[in-house]
């Protein structure tokens, strides 16, 4: 069982950064692949990135490819998403999600966080 907490959301405005944090529970979390997901009003939930439990193998929806970057610290249990340059379209809540395979963690994760939101405006 993973627990996850995300925290790090706000309002901010278009071109700004924001830090997003996910700390999770339990001693396996080097063992699991993480990643963020996020849902707009009105629109179905979308993959944002994933980190496998290595670090080494990192994915990226297209619309975040050189402006947000997730990082995980396995010591302090706790996964990121860095996002720079953020756009109002940018604007959603924002879940951290889990798994043990990296491919499931892209698509139907086993364990989702509560979400934090994130809103940029224009």
């Amino acid at each position: 069982q993973v627990q996850l907490a995300e925290s790090g959301g706000g309002l901010v405005q278009a071109g700004d950064s924001l830090r997003l944090s996910c700390a999770a529970s339990g001693r396996t979390f080097s063992s699991y692949a993480m990643g963020w997901f996020r849902q707009a009003p009105g629109k179905e939930r979308e993959f944002v990135a994933a980190i496998s439990w290595s670090g080494g193998n990192i994915y990226y929806t297209d619309s975040v490819k050189g402006r947000f970057t997730i990082s995980r610290d396995n010591a302090k249990n706790t996964v990121y998403l860095q996002m720079n340059s953020l756009k109002p379209e940018d604007t959603a809540v924002y879940y951290c999600a889990a798994d043990r395979n990296i491919l499931a963690v892209v698509s139907t994760p086993d364990y989702w966080g509560q979400g934090t939101q994130v809103t940029v405006s224009s």
